[in-house]
């Protein structure tokens, strides 16, 4: 449903796990956690209503992107929100998500440890590869290989929307059961930046790939897109490919720079990867599961997030059969 159009309820029928201590919400695509500086929706609107009877309202324990869907934890009370941080902070929250991406690797499994710095001030926090930066490691797993639909989906949205088709950065979620992507306050294109050809200009880096082999990168006169051997989805044809990632640390945007850091950006991506602003899908990544140790005498509490409906036909091509009765 559109962004303007999710209520208290909406965001109630979201959460996937409760009890004294925890929250765990499927946090819509397209919508922000935090209230940005225009204003507009974001998570934190609706966290009156997520008190559940306690006097205060719950608080993020971690965040994902604003285009990224799914599990999201969010601490009761302070006490629980302390012990939540710490989890997170040494890497005891195990966290799996899932996106569709340009390309794809030629092994089945393998990792990926390119170390991240912040790009620069002026770009907030978008990130670049940097042999200086913080110690990144993500590792993943092949799910399924297909062929880019974008073409199919572009399609299906003119037919239903006459104004611009979806746009990365606008706020957007997708029309539950009918595959559409309905954008609403979008924001006017960037304007290029003198600099921003020229970032990682002749910047390489050796990507483990899988468990036995490594590769060279060259971010090279690109902005922050990976260069890949397979045509680009935009094509209408290109390979795209169904990954399980693991971020085994936790910086910020660390999935994305990763896979376009290894040739093969999501789909959808409009900064690190290849899609245009105003003329691509939208960002299919999708925080599928998360395994959070809460108690020590219990055992970890495993929740998955069910795939939003504009990945649904994606990983389809890919292979998926549709979500398992069990999950929620």
């Amino acid at each position: 449903m559109p962004l303007k159009e999710i209520t208290a309820g909406d965001m109630l029928a979201r959460v996937l796990y409760r009890d004294g201590l925890m929250l765990i919400v499927d946090k819509p695509a397209g919508l922000p956690v935090h209230r940005g500086p225009k204003g507009g929706p974001s998570l934190e609107h609706y966290f009156d209503a997520l008190r559940f009877g306690l006097p205060r309202p719950p608080a993020l324990a971690h965040r994902l992107d604003k285009d990224t869907s799914g599990c999201l934890v969010l601490g009761r009370h302070r006490k629980a929100l302390a012990h939540l941080g710490l989890l997170f902070k040494h890497g005891k929250v195990g966290k799996t998500y899932w996106a569709v991406v340009e390309g794809g690797p030629d092994a089945d499994e393998g990792s990926i440890e390119l170390p991240l710095g912040r790009l620069d001030e002026a770009r907030g926090w978008w990130m670049k590869p940097d042999p200086n930066g913080l110690p990144s490691v993500t590792t993943w797993k092949v799910l399924g290989r297909g062929l880019s639909l974008v073409k199919t989906d572009l399609r299906r949205y003119s037919a239903a929307n006459s104004s611009h088709p979806p746009s990365g950065e606008g706020s957007k979620v997708g029309v539950e059961g009918s595959g559409i992507l309905a954008p609403t306050g979008l924001d006017p294109p960037p304007q290029p930046s003198p600099s921003r050809n020229r970032v990682y200009a002749g910047f390489g880096h050796s990507i483990k790939r899988s468990k036995s082999a490594t590769a060279d990168f060259d971010w090279g006169e690109g902005v922050l897109a990976a260069p890949s051997p397979l045509r680009s989805p935009a094509s209408g044809s290109g390979k795209i490919t169904w990954l399980a990632l693991t971020p085994v640390t936790g910086r910020t945007h660390q999935l994305r720079v990763h896979c376009a850091g290894s040739g093969w950006p999501i789909v959808g991506d409009n900064i690190y990867g290849t899609a245009q602003r105003f003329s691509a899908p939208p960002q299919l990544l999708h925080a599928r599961e998360v395994v959070v140790p809460i108690s020590k005498n219990k055992a970890p509490v495993r929740i998955t997030a069910p795939v939003p409906a504009h990945m649904r036909d994606w990983l389809q091509a890919c292979g998926w059969e549709g979500e398992d009765p069990g999950t929620q």
